[in-house]
């Protein structure tokens, strides 16, 4: 029977895979990876033999259509990102909705989100929080960060670490220098850390070390 698996990769340690979803990945017919390349390491080192094919933000648009005749055929298809859950900030959203609209059955398996051990290392308040996913670039960021600034929920970013100092700064500008703000980085691998201080705190310490790999940022909501 066809069947859309959403399957969470880890987001570093490839320990954090778990035993169904290399069972699911050996299983299908077809699995679709953000980065065929990246991937490609995953399933050695788990030994999957499944056939990959590339579905990313370039060609999703494009493929989509064609993946869910496949799976009305009685493919099974697997859906992966390069880390974490897909549809979340990546590729996944798009043919997930299609297959619910010609009633393809979806399963997503639970996994690694970076978002969530961020959240719980912050020591914020979490029985409520906003997931923001990355700021807008350009064009309608600074009437997002106005919106944000009164929000009195934790709110959740992802960031690449060459704008995470410009962010920051925005954080100064929009949410006050003395908004509580927690960094992690590098989450589940070896160069992990989490700081923590103000948001003028936290930007003074990555403006004297800049940065590397994989960054969610938490924010504090506004006192009430």
């Amino acid at each position: 029977m066809s069947k859309l698996y959403i399957v969470p990769t880890p987001i570093g340690n490839l320990k954090d895979m778990t035993f169904r979803a290399v069972e699911v990945l050996k299983d299908v017919d077809l699995i679709l990876a953000e980065d065929t390349r990246t991937s490609g390491k995953l399933l050695k080192h788990y030994e999957i033999s499944t056939q990959m094919q590339s579905h990313h933000m370039h060609n999703e648009h494009k493929t989509v259509d064609n993946l869910v005749q496949k799976l009305k055929t009685g493919t099974t298809i697997a859906i992966i990102s390069d880390a974490g859950t897909p549809a979340i900030s990546d590729p996944g959203f798009l043919l997930t909705r299609a297959c619910i609209e010609h009633g393809i059955e979806v399963d997503c398996l639970p996994g690694a989100t970076a978002f969530v051990p961020a959240l719980v290392n912050s020591g914020f308040p979490n029985d409520k929080f906003v997931f923001e996913g990355f700021l807008p670039v350009k064009k309608g960021r600074q009437t997002r960060l106005k919106l944000l600034a009164e929000e009195t929920r934790t709110i959740i970013f992802y960031e690449s670490p060459h704008k995470l100092i410009k962010t920051l700064a925005h954080f100064c500008e929009y949410f006050e220098e003395d908004r509580p703000v927690s960094v992690s980085r590098e989450l589940t691998k070896l160069y992990e850390e989490t700081i923590r201080g103000t948001a003028k705190e936290v930007l003074e310490h990555y403006t004297n070390k800049p940065p590397k790999g994989e960054i969610v940022i938490v924010v504090g909501g506004k006192s009430k």
